[in-house]
């Protein structure tokens, strides 16, 4: 039986990869950060499906420390976008004040997708869940 930490875990795992998914295919063109997102996000929903099966096992007390890992990346790449540092190539305050041809100061500076990081402080809070649930004993196949 899958224990109530795995499902959490595989929900939020599944959510967040396909969020992370759908961001990275609205982009106008594929920058690092929406590479980085896309292949987060396959991984991510591969380790949600994992954690509802049997091979979960496998991953013994990983899991936890896998979905802090993604977490993290993922904050990372959104404070790097929310601060202009990704996005649109330019750096910082320019891209914002002097957007090149066709681009809008609304699109230049990408910035924080509010979404991703609460799915990501989710994952977080997940992540440290599944780890500790798997340090104290807990029996569920982790």
């Amino acid at each position: 039986m899958i224990s109530n930490t795995r499902l959490y875990g595989a929900a939020i795992a599944f959510t967040s990869g396909i969020y992370s998914l759908w961001s990275a295919s609205m982009a106008s063109r594929m920058t690092t950060g929406g590479w980085l997102m896309a292949v987060l996000g396959v991984v991510v929903v591969a380790h949600g499906a994992v954690l509802l099966t049997d091979a979960a096992a496998r991953l013994g007390d990983a899991s936890g420390p896998l979905m802090v890992a993604y977490a993290i990346l993922m904050l990372a790449n959104q404070a790097l976008f929310g601060t202009g540092m990704v996005g649109d190539g330019r750096m910082g305050m320019d891209s914002q004040m002097n957007p090149g041809m066709g681009e809008s100061t609304i699109s230049a500076g990408m910035g924080w997708d509010a979404g991703m990081v609460a799915l990501a402080v989710l994952m977080l809070v997940s992540g440290v869940i599944m780890s500790r649930d798997s340090t104290d004993g807990a029996s569920d196949g982790m």
